[in-house]
């Protein structure tokens, strides 16, 4: 395990909830991890103690889609359904 100091000016503006600033600042770097597709959904999930669909659920709320597709891959993606129907 790896310590890491916090500012006073980042623990200010924490929520002082719980959980306490050290889970919340590893919640926001797993997410921040997911949202750069550095790891998985299942990955995520796992550092968070989650169940996969829970984690995809929590991040969709909290903004970080679980696809994310550009306008080339949505065009594909319509392509393919059409043919299928």
């Amino acid at each position: 395990m790896t310590t890491m100091l916090l500012d006073d000016d980042l623990l200010a503006v924490l929520p002082a909830v719980h959980p306490g600033p050290a889970e919340q600042v590893r919640e926001l770097a797993v997410l921040e991890l997911y949202r750069r597709r550095t790891i998985t959904s299942g990955k995520a999930a796992e550092l968070l103690k989650m169940e996969r669909s829970e984690f995809i659920r929590y991040a969709g709320r909290l903004g970080v889609p679980y696809i994310e597709l550009d306008e080339v891959e949505v065009e594909r993606e319509l392509t393919v359904a059409r043919v299928l129907r």
